[in-house]
């Protein structure tokens, strides 16, 4: 595991470092809130304070330990040059749950127009189901009225038949 530590001499012989952050993926380091010392011959190496990447294994033996000052330039270069401070991140991260709450609503908004249309949808659907209801009703009663109509014509017809018939009888 990488730690970013500083070398401490503990007395001539031997070195220690002072681990003070450890990485955590990529690009996620964790700031040491113990103080851990990993005391090593091959600090002797680096000035006092110097600040070293050091690859740590399992059981704490070193594996490798390198100058952080290209880490560290690379870090000025990457973050701070551009103007990427904490105070930066910290309103990027503001804007970005701003626009986190803005989606949510747009979203709750959009589900409940959605809900509105389906409510309204299935309105529409029982008014056509009863419009076509009332249709077949209709087309039912205008048969039944067509054919009195007719019944109405016939027996009007007869009606004048007879009239015909008795006003001929009377001239008799």
């Amino acid at each position: 595991m990488l730690h970013l530590a500083q070398v401490h001499q503990k007395n001539y012989s031997k070195a220690g470092l002072r681990l003070l952050a450890t990485q955590k993926a990529e690009n996620v380091w964790t700031v040491a809130h113990e103080e851990e010392f990993v005391v090593s011959t091959r600090a002797n190496d680096y000035s006092e304070n110097a600040l070293v990447l050091v690859e740590l294994s399992s059981t704490q033996q070193i594996l490798s330990i390198r100058d952080a000052k290209d880490w560290v330039l690379e870090l000025v270069e990457t973050y701070l040059v551009n103007g990427i401070t904490p105070a930066y991140l910290h309103q990027e991260t503001e804007r970005a749950e701003q626009w986190r709450q803005s989606l949510t609503l747009q979203s709750q908004e959009l589900d409940r127009r959605t809900l509105e249309l389906e409510a309204r949808r299935e309105q529409i659907q029982a008014l056509e189901e009863d419009l076509k209801r009332q249709k077949k009703q209709f087309e039912v009663q205008s048969s039944e009225l067509e054919l009195k109509n007719q019944d109405l014509d016939r027996r009007a017809l007869e009606l004048e038949a007879r009239e015909d018939d008795l006003e001929r009888r009377r001239s008799l």
